[in-house]
């Protein structure tokens, strides 16, 4: 297939880029930049170096949009520039390639706030951040093309995605976070008492869904294990892989963070056979095994 990916520069977007070179498809990658690397990039692809704040044209089969303001307390600092990035971004994709099927990737953390149990497709969506409100805006500009267009595009509500070539400096990284300052001997922080609670999907799933999406109708589905880890056990468990002994500093909770959340992912499964299937233990190895290989 034509393909293009937005934000293919970086932490998910270069980690798709790979998989769809890797199956012969071609593929271009649209990215400013902003916080996409120019390491990530595969010399494989074609690169349109765009912003998508403003409107853009491509040739594609299928777009994969990842491009997005993506950390928490900036769009809570800057909600103008996040829904700038999220919002137009995204209005800006849909008309990018008439005929192509959009794949969104929206956010399940960030869209249904808390969580007293695994979130459905059908939990309302009551966002604490600009950054839910943004993906949530994106999700109803795919929902009403698909009534008035009769396209096929596809939302994905994430999980808090993990693995190699996360970056450690947007606060939702935390796994990228504790694993870095572990390894550089440096202090590891915990904003609030540790006991909120997240559920970590290792981006190799997380590619396999956008995959699995591709061709396909239906949604929004949700994508993620079900299964939740507090931030202090998410810290005993970057302990034990980094094989170090060291306690996290505590600080005050922050404004827009959820104390819980977990989705359940069973709709996708049934109708597109996805499940997860990278443990949390085995996906922390791995992405320290890279981290290790990339300091060598």
């Amino acid at each position: 297939m034509r393909t293009v990916v937005t934000g293919g520069a970086g932490f998910i977007g270069s980690n798709l880029v790979d998989a769809l070179l890797a199956r012969g498809d071609s593929v271009t990658v649209v990215d400013n930049f902003a916080s996409g690397k120019r390491e990530n990039l595969n010399p494989a692809a074609t690169l349109l170096e765009h912003d998508i704040r403003e409107p853009f044209s491509v040739e594609a089969d299928v777009i994969f949009h990842l491009a997005a303001q993506a950390d928490v307390q900036t769009s809570m600092q800057r909600p103008e520039y996040d829904a700038a990035v999220n919002v137009v971004g995204t209005v800006n994709v849909l008309g990018a390639a008439p005929g192509a099927q959009v794949i969104f990737t929206s956010s399940g953390g960030a869209g249904y706030g808390e969580c007293t149990e695994p979130a459905t497709e059908q939990t309302p969506f009551l966002p604490l951040s600009p950054y839910g409100i943004a993906k949530k805006c994106g999700e109803e500009y795919l929902a009403g093309w698909n009534r008035i267009h009769r396209t096929q595009h596809v939302s994905l509500r994430f999980a808090n995605v993990y693995g190699p070539r996360q970056d450690s400096g947007l606060e939702g990284g935390v796994v990228a976070i504790f694993l870095e300052r572990l390894a550089s001997g440096g202090e590891t922080v915990i904003f609030g008492d540790g006991t909120q609670a997240r559920d970590f999907v290792y981006v190799d799933d997380i590619v396999d869904s956008l995959l699995a999406a591709a061709g396909r109708a239906g949604g929004p589905y949700n994508v993620g294990t079900g299964r939740d880890t507090t931030v202090a056990g998410l810290h005993a468990a970057c302990v034990r892989v980094a094989g170090v002994n060291r306690e996290p500093r505590h600080e005050p909770a922050r404004l827009g963070d959820v104390q819980r959340s977990v989705l359940d992912a069973h709709l996708i499964e049934r109708e597109l056979g996805w499940r997860p299937r990278v443990s949390l233990d085995d996906g922390l190895g791995r992405t320290w095994a890279w981290m290790k290989e990339q300091a060598a």
